[in-house]
């Protein structure tokens, strides 16, 4: 299976300089917990979650309003194309402990966002299973987490 088969194509997104108040606004209406970060002449540049902006927030002595989301985002991208196969984005989340991807088009244009969610609906239905349940172990194991970060 492609990623383009089941990937989510309508995706919210923000640019470098959208603060962090507007950027928890769009993540609470549209009910996800990241947002691609996109920059017109360069495409995908960075994401930023949730997480990133609650632990933002909550260690740096900033507004929301006054903390742009390009000082939060994570650059360290990992991303997929439309047309790669659904187990090797599966591989990259498992090594980077990912839960959501970008998918990008050659140009690095955003095309949309799959995560273990898109990939969890149809697991079963195309012998998705194993693979699934392999990245979600590997996403969950605290212990590599800190070892990673740690080195």
């Amino acid at each position: 299976m492609r990623v383009q088969d089941i990937v989510t194509k309508d995706v919210s997104f923000c640019s470098p300089g959208t603060n962090a108040a507007a950027a928890t606004e769009i993540m609470w209406t549209r009910n996800c917990g990241a947002l691609p970060i996109v920059e017109d002449s360069r495409g995908v540049i960075g994401m930023v979650t949730d997480r990133d902006l609650l632990i933002a927030l909550g260690t740096r002595n900033r507004n929301a309003s006054d903390l742009p989301v390009s000082e939060v985002m994570s650059k360290d991208l990992s991303l997929c194309t439309p047309d790669d196969d659904v187990r090797d984005a599966l591989k990259i989340m498992a090594e980077r402990q990912l839960h959501r991807l970008p998918v990008v088009d050659k140009d690095g244009g955003l095309k949309g966002i799959l995560s273990l969610d898109d990939i969890a609906l149809r697991a079963e239905t195309d012998g998705l299973s194993k693979d699934l349940l392999k990245t979600m172990k590997a996403i969950c194991d605290r212990q590599s987490r800190r070892a990673g970060a740690v080195a």
